[in-house]
């Protein structure tokens, strides 16, 4: 088994998770007597966290697992809310605590947007400042070692291991041995697939489906005034990765906007006592105060915060959640200035782009009665085994 210390070598020397180092792994198969066999198989591709929304997705992808209604063959993670080395060891401390480690695997992806750098960001935000200023990883030091990593609250990973197969690698991988099969959950940066479709792209047609969080279509953005962060931190990923011929579906702002998690809500899932687990602890610990550690549910009965990433995995478990839809012919700005990142949509295709459903309104009430019991369930999970 690998040690934590031979995941920041492997990191250093795989760089965007383009080389092949070891065997595939957590990949599930089409075998007599799988309790996955009729179930969607899915890649989660995340910049991940252990409780925003990332984490979040995390608890409910496993919960879902559990009840064989969801076949998850691999977290790939990706620089974005973090740094990826930060990402990976709140993944590798996700799957762990969710007794899932054995069966979802986690892989090192993309540290770096394809054609953002900090020198570009500072000057755009100098010269057209707006936005609520959240920069993810940027707005911290990237860690080299592992001195430079934060550990969650009840510890870091202690048995369980980065997979030595690069993200990159591992979704086109994947992707070939499954054909047709793969939809990705891409809540994060798109840097990981544009790098994958880049490499391979023979695997296009191949995908089953892409659905996003990302983009705000007809409504401001929040990282800047026009751009949603998850296209702001790699716009040139999100213009190519949307511009594939792929089934896509997009989760943006105008629906995430309209959302919220109120007190009430969050109660159930923090201060149920006949459903206190290590999940619902860190619930409370690592979302009760807000963004800023002080205003948050725990201290203003009033207060709101928007639902993001979580929202991907529940169309993905039942599109009719999603009320209101719209095709549109999405694109990206690529270009410096204030527009960077910002997402373009058009009921008319002016040539390259695809017919993309964009998500605008959700069931709020039967979305977070799904929510909060995913999120409640006993911890770790017991997942099925075939027969």
């Amino acid at each position: 088994m690998l040690k934590r210390r031979t995941l920041l070598q492997w990191l250093g020397a795989a760089g965007a998770g383009a080389a092949t180092l070891g065997p595939l792994a957590g990949c599930g198969g089409d075998i007599d007597g799988d309790p996955y066999a009729a179930a969607p198989k899915v890649i989660i591709d995340s910049d991940y966290n252990t409780m925003s929304d990332d984490g979040q997705l995390g608890v409910m992808a496993a919960q879902l697992m559990a009840q064989g209604r969801i076949d998850v063959l691999g977290i790939t993670v990706v620089s974005g809310n973090q740094w990826l080395m930060q990402g990976v060891s709140d993944a590798l401390k996700s799957v762990e605590r969710l007794g899932i480690g054995d069966r979802v695997g986690v892989y090192a992806g993309a540290n770096t947007a394809l054609s953002h750098d900090f020198a570009t960001i500072q000057a755009e935000l100098a010269q057209w400042p707006g936005g609520d200023g959240y920069l993810g990883a940027w707005g911290s030091p990237e860690p080299h070692s592992q001195a430079d990593l934060v550990a969650p609250p009840d510890g870091f990973a202690t048995h369980t291991a980065v997979q030595p197969t690069g993200a990159v690698d591992f979704i086109v991988q994947t992707v070939k041995a499954h054909p047709g099969e793969i939809t990705f959950l891409a809540i994060g940066p798109l840097t990981n697939l544009a790098l994958a479709f880049r490499q391979a792209p023979e695997i296009v047609p191949l995908v089953k489906r892409i659905i996003y969080m990302g983009g705000a279509v007809d409504v401001p953005g929040n990282t800047t005034d026009t751009a949603e962060f998850n296209f702001w931190f790699d716009p040139q990923a999100a213009h190519e990765v949307l511009r594939q011929p792929i089934a896509q579906v997009l989760v943006p702002l105008d629906v995430t906007d309209t959302v919220n998690l109120t007190t009430p809500i969050y109660d159930q899932i923090a201060h149920d006592p006949a459903r206190q687990t290590i999940v619902t602890q860190l619930f409370q610990q690592l979302n009760g105060y807000g963004f800023d550690g002080v205003h948050g549910f725990e201290t203003d009965p009033d207060y709101t915060q928007n639902i993001w990433d979580t929202l991907t995995i529940a169309y993905l478990m039942d599109p009719t959640l999603a009320v209101q839809t719209e095709q549109r012919y999405i694109d990206v700005v690529t270009d410096f200035g204030p527009d960077d990142g910002r997402s373009v949509g058009s009921v008319d295709n002016p040539g390259g782009l695809q017919d993309i459903t964009v998500v605008k309104r959700f069931d709020n009430d039967r979305f977070f009665q799904l929510y909060v019991d995913l999120l409640t369930r006993p911890v770790p999970v017991t997942l099925p085994v075939a027969t």
